[in-house]
């Protein structure tokens, strides 16, 4: 691992530099001096999206709406996979619904849909929410 990463602002999606050591020291962002990455799934916006995809991290994005029972239940997993894997991945939350633009632009045709990102780009994709060890035997195939 590089001895630091760039990695877009949870909260304001501007790009911080963090030494790859303090990852897990709740580093806060240089621009709006919220969390920069948090342990916990953030909510993403389609103005924000084009930075969020970028940085060293991966970004796994969940794409759901309020009223699908599936992405409701499946809400729980999402944040317990975020905890266990703080540091090594990021984990945001994309409203299909409030962001219906970007949902099309990414070819969303049903929900819930995982998207993981690395570099900038769709690295793989999942349709269908998983039980925690599935999800995260899926992210170790991804070399998460």
């Amino acid at each position: 691992m590089p001895d630091s990463l760039i990695v877009p602002c949870a909260q304001c999606a501007s790009l911080n530099r963090i030494p790859a050591n303090r990852l897990q020291d709740a580093p806060l962002c240089g621009r709006c001096k919220s969390e920069a990455l948090p342990s916990k799934p953030f909510d993403m916006q389609e103005s924000q999206f084009a930075n969020q995809i970028k940085g060293d991290l991966p970004l796994l994005v969940d794409v759901w709406a309020s009223w699908c029972g599936p992405c409701r239940s499946f809400a729980p997993t999402f944040v317990q996979a975020a905890a266990q894997l703080h540091g090594r991945c990021r984990f945001g939350k994309l409203d299909s619904e409030a962001n219906p633009q970007l949902s099309a632009q990414l070819g969303i045709r049903s929900i819930p849909s995982l998207i993981l990102f690395k570099g900038g780009r769709e690295i793989a994709r999942q349709s269908g929410a998983l039980p925690l060890p599935q999800l995260m035997a899926w992210l170790k195939q991804q070399g998460i």
